[in-house]
């Protein structure tokens, strides 16, 4: 089969970028599949596993499609390629009211359900990417990991916590002055901020990690630093919105509303089996899982069956974006 990816952010990524990183894995597993890879993308791109077509902005989409393609894969849902048999990927949240293409598809449970859809594929991890994790390493600091500038991340939470749990803290995607967006200045001691870290740092970090804490107050659509985290053996203390639930069993971590219960949790990251913790992001979580689930979704629109039966569409959301946690 032939695939196109479509996607409007340069490829790779380097450093950041959830969605980049997970259509060069799902692109980079179909190939190993023996799949024929193309993918459409903004000046500047490359890929050593398929071929690399430069994204004209302003120019029709369809336009821009070769024709012996078989299925489009657009990750970008103001894109659309009338015609051809396509798959949209939907990678965020939508607060205000609005409706996606009947073959749009979801990254977890969660947001399909608060989308008005019900079908979606997990993420997955190249794990090769990764390496083996290190269990010879000391591990001596708790780990937040996402970008502290946004409120929804709740890093002044995390380090609230840690500081109450007696463990310090490595903030892996933020400083600890930030002016982007809103005013803050952290002094707490027991927080070392790491800024914005690349490939090889993050794997440093998680590698020498004792927990991950994600005390997210949005609904988080999928979270790859949860995967990532349980991948080296970091168990997940977080809060059960958006995603959550569906990744992180009473096995590999501990999810609450509460600061309290979490800081409590805290106490008892013995309780839980680090090589475990690895072990499931392995089975459930990796690329090959992933690619798999989108094939069956590529069969099925070349075939003529759209992915959902009516177009999935929401009501306005916007009020209750901002969740609240409790003491």
């Amino acid at each position: 089969m032939h695939i196109l990816q479509v996607l409007n952010h340069v490829i790779p990524a380097v450093r950041y970028g959830g969605t980049e990183r997970v259509v060069w894995w799902l692109g980079k597993e179909l190939d190993r599949m023996g799949h024929r890879v193309t993918i459409l993308a903004p000046a500047g791109s490359s890929c050593p596993f398929g071929t690399v077509l430069e994204l004209r902005p302003g120019v029709g989409l369809p336009s821009q499609v070769p024709g012996n393609v078989d299925v489009v894969h657009i990750h970008d849902h103001r894109l659309e390629a009338p015609g051809i048999p396509t798959l949209y990927t939907f990678h965020g949240n939508a607060f205000a009211a609005g409706s996606m293409h009947q073959n749009t598809v979801f990254i977890s449970a969660d947001q399909a359900r608060r989308h008005g859809g019900a079908v979606y594929v997990h993420n997955g991890l190249d794990t090769g990417e990764y390496g083996r994790p290190d269990w010879s390493i000391p591990r001596r600091e708790l780990v937040f990991l996402a970008k502290a500038a946004w409120k929804v991340k709740n890093v002044r939470d995390a380090i609230y916590m840690a500081r109450k749990a007696g463990m310090p803290i490595a903030i892996a995607g933020g400083s600890r002055v930030n002016f982007k967006m809103g005013f803050r200045f952290t002094l707490d001691p027991n927080a070392r901020f790491l800024g914005m870290v690349g490939h090889a740092r993050k794997i440093d970090i998680l590698n020498r990690g004792l927990a991950l804490l994600f005390p997210v107050r949005w609904h988080e659509p999928f979270g790859l630093a949860l995967i990532e985290s349980l991948y080296f053996g970091n168990p997940v203390f977080g809060t059960p919105f958006g995603s959550l639930p569906e990744i992180v069993t009473e096995e590999v971590g501990f999810l609450s509303t509460s600061r309290s219960a979490l800081i409590e949790g805290l106490g008892h990251l013995d309780d839980f089996d680090r090589r475990r913790c690895h072990e499931y992001v392995c089975d459930r979580f990796n690329s090959k899982v992933m690619a798999g689930n989108y094939l069956e979704l590529y069969e099925q629109v070349c075939n003529g069956e759209p992915v959902h039966a009516v177009r999935p569409s929401w009501p306005d959301s916007r009020e209750s974006a901002f969740l609240e946690l409790e003491d």
